[in-house]
């Protein structure tokens, strides 16, 4: 079974940290991005990832591919010239999908989750029609466009932003076609939610699966803190031998790389992730925080709803809130509020 992601640009929304690596290679919860994507793939029974790129491919070609081997997935990029939407990059891949009957996934790289895919399959065979898309469940549909459909999950309208209520359930971004859906798609800049999801409605061909889980477009900071403390409670449930035990100076939800060292005194948590080689030094006192690789936070200092970026050094008695984001080797000094 193969499946599609669609990677995109330059990540402008999480800069400053994809002003140095493609986002798809940012970790999350100490992992890449992408990777929590693959590995929930390779999991449901796909071996051939297509990557769809337009930006900095040649690094991320190099990162992936190595990761890929290690699981035993084929990973293939497919690069646009010019960005081609979301359902361009289908129609440039279409010599890599098509030649099997079997559906194929497609996944926006920006989404977290509980990955349904195995339940996908099975959803999208038992009504045997073009396409399967998943939605989840939001509280404020006004922000969004919704998705209405029947008890059965046949799709009959979508509706932007609406006024009043019709449906608090969104595209959450992970969908499963037929073959048949490349006829559909020229090589030129797409919307799949606008131009090729309207004509499969029209033709009762697409249907909607509801995800039980939580999910998260962790593509901007703040939404990158509320998918990790969404991630790290549904880890909680799952494993929670992954994460620190509580005690004394860690509170709640904690996941920690064994290389990582954490100094006398600190308070940690909830809701904390801390990288590779990362130091704590003493005294210091984070919550809801992703420190990346390297970084080091010195004595007594106090972070609140911030990402630290890989070989960062936060000085002594610094005070960090309000989804500050450092980006790579940056040094603040001490006694330093931001």
């Amino acid at each position: 079974m193969k499946a599609l992601i669609l990677v995109g640009g330059y990540g402008t929304r999480l800069r400053p940290l994809t002003l140095s690596r493609p986002k798809p290679l940012v970790e999350f919860c100490n992992k890449p991005m992408m990777m929590h994507q693959i590995e929930a793939l390779v999991e449901a029974g796909v071996n051939h990832v297509i990557l769809a790129v337009s930006y900095r491919a040649e690094l991320l070609e190099k990162e992936v591919k190595a990761e890929g081997e290690k699981l035993g997935v084929k990973i293939t990029l497919s690069q646009e010239d010019e960005p081609l939407g979301t359902a361009g990059p289908l129609a440039l891949a279409k010599d890599l999908l098509a030649g099997e009957s079997e559906p194929f996934f497609v996944l926006n790289s920006d989404v977290i989750c509980d990955f349904p895919l195995k339940e996908m399959v099975q959803f999208h065979k038992h009504h045997g029609k073009e396409g399967t898309i998943v939605v989840t469940r939001v509280e404020e549909p006004s922000k969004y466009g919704v998705v209405v459909y029947d008890e059965v999950g046949c799709i009959e309208r979508f509706v932007e932003k609406p006024q009043e209520f019709v449906s608090n359930k969104i595209n959450a971004g992970l969908y499963i076609f037929t073959p048949d859906i490349l006829n559909r798609i020229e090589v030129k800049p797409t919307s799949i939610e606008k131009e090729v999801f309207p004509a499969m409605v029209s033709e009762r061909q697409l249907y909607a699966m509801e995800l039980q889980g939580f999910w998260m477009d962790v593509g901007q900071p703040k939404d990158f803190l509320t998918g990790m403390c969404l991630y790290l409670q549904s880890l909680r449930a799952k494993n929670p031998a992954c994460l620190l035990p509580q005690g004394p100076g860690v509170v709640g939800n904690v996941l920690m790389d064994p290389t990582a060292k954490i100094g006398k005194n600190c308070r940690i948590g909830p809701n904390v992730t801390i990288g590779p080689n990362v130091v704590v030094e003493d005294g210091a006192c984070i919550k809801r925080c992703t420190l990346l690789n390297g970084a080091t936070i010195k004595s007594h200092s106090w972070l609140d709803s911030c990402i630290i970026g890989w070989r960062c050094t936060v000085g002594q008695w610094v005070r960090m809130e309000n989804t500050s984001v450092l980006g790579e080797d940056v040094f603040v000094k001490d006694e330093i509020y931001i």
